[in-house]
């Protein structure tokens, strides 16, 4: 994660898109989804955030990149300072109590 110095902690929204076109597939997203959940909270089908030291950011990008397949998955990491410097606006369903401090 080059390129955010902030002593260490982060903020991160990761969301990832797995196709799940081919039998392979199915097995991309649980190992993706397992992987993620290690580090950041699940808030919503395929979207996790939370905050992470930078060695632990390192080491999730690490798992991730050896379950993708770069031609047909995709993962995005939305990288702040801290939570404190990104405002968040719910629209719609909220389904349970894990975003609700966030309003």
């Amino acid at each position: 994660m080059k390129g955010l110095k902030c002593g260490g902690d982060m903020y991160v929204i990761l969301v990832y898109d797995i196709n799940l076109e081919e039998k392979e597939g199915s097995k991309v997203l649980k190992k993706v989804f397992k992987t993620c959940k290690r580090y950041l909270v699940h808030i919503q089908n395929s979207v996790f955030e939370g905050e992470l030291l930078e060695s632990q950011a390192i080491k999730l990008k690490a798992e991730l990149d050896q379950y993708i397949r770069k031609d047909k998955d995709s993962i995005i990491l939305f990288k702040s300072r801290s939570q404190k410097w990104l405002e968040k606006e719910f629209l719609g369903k909220i389904e349970d109590e894990k975003t609700s401090n966030f309003l």
